[in-house]
C-alpha cells in the first residue's frame, strides 16, 4: 500500500476558508465513492458543500445551483482528492472551501479539522479544546451541520464513552469511515462491516 499523504495541489498553497459566497452556485455528483455518491457543490471556486445521499440537514437540491463539469475548479481538485482519500493514500485535504455559518459553527468546523486521520475526540473535548467545556450539545448540533462532510471530518467525533453518535450521514457510515481510516491496509470496508 503507497503512504497516506496529505495533498498539496499547486493551486493552493494551504486549505482556504472563506465565509461569504463568491461567484455563481454549480454542483456535481461524484457517483462511486465506497460511501454512495457525493453531491458537490461549489460557490465560485470554492467547495462549499459535501453531502451524502439521504443525509440529515441536506439542503434542498434546488439550492445547489446549476451542474458542472467534473474537471472544473473546484470539482477537479476535490474530486482527485476524494479518490486518493479513499484508495488509503491522503489523510489531509488541501483545497479552497467556503464554510457558511454561524461564527460559532465556524469555530467548531475549524476545530473538526485539527482532528488527526484515524483519531477520534468525544463532543466534550471538542468543547473544551474550543474553551467552552459545558457546551458540547452546541458543539455536537453544529457538527451535524457540518456543510463539507468528510473533508471537514466530523465523523471523528464519537460520545464520552467511545460510541458511535450521531452521524448526518447516517451511523454505517460513520462506522465505515472510522474503520477505514484506522486499518493498516488501506481498504475501504466492504458494505456488510457492521
Amino acid at each position: 500500500m503507497p503512504t497516506p499523504t496529505t495533498a498539496t495541489p499547486a493551486a493552493t498553497t494551504g486549505t482556504k476558508a472563506t465565509t461569504g459566497p463568491s461567484g455563481p452556485v454549480t454542483h456535481t455528483v461524484l457517483a462511486d465513492t465506497p460511501v454512495g455518491p457525493l453531491t458537490l457543490v461549489a460557490h465560485g471556486e470554492a467547495l462549499s458543500g459535501l453531502y451524502m445521499t439521504d443525509q440529515r440537514h441536506r439542503p434542498p437540491q434546488e439550492t445547489f445551483g446549476t451542474p458542472a463539469d467534473t474537471d472544473e475548479p473546484p470539482f477537479a481538485v476535490a474530486i482527485a482528492q476524494l479518490r486518493a482519500y479513499f484508495r488509503g493514500e491522503l489523510t489531509t485535504f488541501d483545497l479552497p472551501f467556503a464554510l457558511h455559518g454561524t461564527p460559532f459553527q465556524r469555530r467548531v468546523w475549524a476545530a473538526l479539522r485539527t482532528i488527526p486521520y484515524g483519531e477520534t475526540i468525544s463532543y466534550g473535548q471538542l468543547a473544551a479544546r474550543l474553551g467552552a467545556p459545558n457546551a458540547s450539545r452546541a458543539v455536537g448540533l453544529a457538527n451535524g451541520r457540518n456543510p463539507i462532510g468528510i473533508i471537514v471530518p466530523c465523523h471523528r467525533v464519537v460520545g464520552a464513552n467511545g460510541s458511535l453518535t450521531g452521524y448526518g450521514g447516517g451511523l454505517d457510515r460513520k462506522r465505515r469511515l472510522l474503520t477505514f481510516e484506522r486499518a493498516a491496509d488501506g481498504l475501504f470496508p466492504p458494505d456488510d462491516c457492521a
